[in-house]
């Protein structure tokens, strides 16, 4: 496998001149591994010219003329580029190991596998930037900063980006985004192996286009739902040590996002000692300008984004972007040239933590080589991947896990044999190969398999029923491949309802009658909630199995879980999201309050609940333990034991939620605080201890987080206390007394 490419005549020129650099330099402070990093990076900037620090801030991508940031010949300084995306592995860089959309992988619950997907990505990630600089190809997609994880809130259905995120709850996204960084910036103490860019920051998540356009919205949030809600997960990244955030497009509260210093410099530098670097979304720059009407130049604009805490600008425009005018800012008198000075360094800080300035056999990570992308290991760790985030929303009379191979079988649905619609949004380029469709492998269930598309596409306009008729007529059983994908719900594009598109519904209740009471099995391909009760009250459709996006391992994934492969692959997912009864019960997309909302704030009857996801078998939970009191400041610690009481291994998502009961101020119905998956075997009880930490616990008041006196309940089980529908687990409770000192 190589990379080797034909580098433009101007990359190439440049890397010349820069590596016969390497040959002339001084031995510059900035070289001496023996230095702090700070000392070497004070040293760096301090040789720049001004106009030096303008291009590299300026060149943060997209696009060939953008990327990458220009080499400085004369300091022996390569070029570098910052256009990297990693959501669900190395995206637009060649061959990559594609893994289930990041919403699937909420869907797991699993934090120990969202860090070994990131690791796993970040190695593929150093591996081709390793390549690509041997031979001197710079540009997007080949270096070594991501702009991953998306940590936005899913607090809207209809929102078209829900997919990349790790669905509505603040302490999960958090949970899990501390575990992405972890795994995608490695574990050695010197080097880091990619580095991780959380986004987008911040109150985030709607409108794309439904009903007004990303690129001027202004999102109105209360001081409570913005700290309580969009701020966690990005605090959180902080502390898990991410170099990067991306400032999102939006206003809040009248100012962009990118040129917001309550958000970018009071919040994140000054309240949570963030030290990276902040990159803006791209063209947010210029919105600032066209878009939001904040400014009314360049000029102007460069300094609002600067002085807010802004380091490197992502735009298509080379000639006139933005920060194409810190300088004429600085001569203006709008910023200060320590202020741009100080913007900087933190992009030099980042690529001396990568290994750019040290000796390669310093750096462990130079070792990395190709020969990982799409190795077995990685292939297996995306089907284990994509079996974990399968989530099992009905199994009528018990129905799955199938137990036998029939004489004829029907795949039909216009998600049944199309690649590209089983991948999310900012996937890895795509290998037919080695993608395996719900066709291709439910086949082993009978040697005589009749299919039919019924749609040319997801959107499903055009509809040929009676193509749908004869293959679902001489069938035992029938599985329906139904949803969206990226032409329906991504960057872009917001759903204007929760509807299957186009006549899916019509095809799935042909089906159903074709088959004539013989079974049918419902697949469903999607991010965002779909209105499927016609599906759910019909006693036809035996079993629905939610596959969000599962990448290239889809159809192997389904096979295992539908027949429980080695009798270890009962579905185990859980829904990361709230699947509302009906659109009416949705909040407008452009109110930011969070009443109503979500698990922790929706009132009304829900067609699938936050945490809900059947199993092959039932759980019950015992000898719940917890402290009667808890002191300001102090972790709770929680014990339960949890049994198997059927006759299948399975994985349980143990889920543990608290209520206040008697809050000063307004809280959240419930909040999910810990969680862990376990396997358990049957007869087989483990105990579990979970650590609840004192922050969680904590209420946001007029002076800001407080541990608050009163009493606090907990529910520990499998499920949310009194959900609807309920699954085979029970809930647990017990009431702890928050003291003051």
């Amino acid at each position: 496998m190589t990379f080797r490419g034909n580098p433009s005549f101007f990359v190439f020129l440049v890397y010349s001149i820069y590596c016969s650099a390497i040959l002339t330099r001084g031995d510059y402070p900035f070289r001496n591994v023996s230095l702090p990093w700070d000392a070497r990076v004070d040293n760096l900037v301090s040789l720049l010219t001004i106009d030096e620090i303008q291009e590299q801030m300026a060149r943060g991508g997209h696009g060939p003329h953008v990327s990458p940031a220009p080499a400085i010949p004369r300091l022996g300084v390569g070029p570098y580029s910052w256009n990297t995306e990693c959501l669900d592995g190395d995206v637009d860089a060649g061959p990559a190991t594609s893994f289930p959309q990041a919403l699937g992988l909420a869907a797991t619950f699993s934090p120990d596998l969202v860090e070994r997907v990131a690791r796993a990505t970040g190695l593929e990630v150093r591996a081709k930037y390793n390549n690509y600089t041997q031979h001197g190809l710079y540009g997007d997609h080949r270096g070594l900063s991501c702009f991953s994880p998306v940590i936005n809130i899913m607090r809207d259905p209809r929102w078209g980006r829900n997919q990349e995120t790790y669905g509505e709850d603040p302490i999960l996204s958090g949970i899990l985004a501390t575990s992405f960084v972890h795994g995608l910036q490695g574990n050695d103490t010197r080097y880091v192996l990619a580095n991780a860019g959380c986004k987008h920051f911040d109150a985030h998540g709607g409108p794309e286009n439904i009903p007004v356009g990303r690129d001027s919205f202004d999102a109105q949030v209360s001081d409570r739902d913005w700290r309580s809600t969009f701020l966690p997960a990005f605090k959180a990244c902080v502390e898990a040590g991410t170099y990067s955030l991306m400032c999102s497009y939006n206003r809040i509260n009248g100012v962009p996002s990118c040129a917001n210093k309550k958000l970018l410099t009071d919040i994140l530098r000054t309240e949570w000692g963030f030290k990276g670097y902040v990159v803006s979304d791209e063209m947010a720059l210029e919105w600032i300008i066209t878009g939001h009407h904040y400014a009314n130049d360049n000029v102007t604009a460069a300094a609002a984004a600067v002085n807010a805490g802004v380091s490197l600008e992502i735009s298509p425009d080379i000639i006139d972007n933005v920060f194409a005018h810190i300088v004429a800012a600085v001569k203006a008198g709008k910023i200060s040239e320590d202020t741009v000075r100080s913007r900087v360094k933190p992009l030099f800080y980042t690529r001396m933590r990568l290994g750019e300035f040290d000796p390669p056999d310093m750096n462990p990570y130079t070792q990395v080589n190709v020969s990982l992308i799409q190795s077995p290991a990685h292939r297996d760790l995306a089907l284990e991947a994509a079996v974990k985030s399968l989530v099992l929303l009905k199994n009528q009379n018990g129905f799955l896990p199938l137990k036998q191979r029939f004489n004829q079988i029907a795949v039909v649905g216009p998600m049944s044999n199309s690649p590209a619609v089983l991948y999310g949004d900012y996937s890895p380029t795509i290998n037919e190969t080695l993608t395996v469709t719900p066709l291709n492998s439910l086949g082993q269930l009978s040697d005589v398999v009749y299919s039919a598309d019924g749609c040319s596409n997801p959107r499903c306009t055009t509809y040929d029923s009676d193509s749908v008729f004869a293959a679902v007529s001489k069938a035992e059983v029938t599985f329906v491949c139904l949803g969206t994908s990226n032409v329906i719900e991504s960057e872009g594009n917001d759903r204007a309802d929760l509807e299957l598109p186009g006549k899916q519904l019509q095809m799935l209740k042909d089906v159903v009658s074709a088959a004539g009471g013989k079974p049918v099995v419902l697949l469903l391909f999607n991010a965002g909630p779909l209105n499927i009760t016609w599906a759910v009250n019909n006693s036809a459709v035996v079993a629905i199995l939610e596959c969000f996006f599962p990448a290239q391992t889809a159809g192997t994934a389904i096979y295992r879980a539908l027949t429980n492969y080695n009798g270890v692959s009962s579905p185990a997912g859980r829904l990361p999201a709230t699947w509302p009864l009906l659109a009416s019960q949705i909040p407008d997309m452009v109110n930011y309050s969070m009443a109503g909302r979500t698990y922790r704030y929706f009132e009304g009857q829900t067609l699938y609940p936050f945490g809900y996801g059947l199993s092959y078998t039932t759980f019950n939970y015992s000898d719940l333990k917890t402290p009667a009191t808890l002191n300001p400041g102090q972790d709770l610690v929680v014990q339960v034991t949890v049994a198997n009481t059927g006759q299948v291994t399975a994985d349980e998502v143990t889920q543990v939620y608290v209520q206040w009961l008697n809050s000063s101020v307004p809280t959240p119905r419930l909040q999910l605080v810990a969680f862990n998956r376990t396997t358990l075997y049957p007869s087989q009880p483990q105990t579990l201890t979970f650590t609840v930490k004192a922050s969680y616990l904590e209420v946001y008041t007029d002076n800001g987080w407080e541990f608050e006196p009163g009493p606090l309940r907990i529910y520990v089980g499998g499920q949310q206390p009194g959900q609807e529908p309920p699954v085979g687990s029970n809930v647990l409770s017990a009431i702890i007394v928050m003291t003051s000192l």
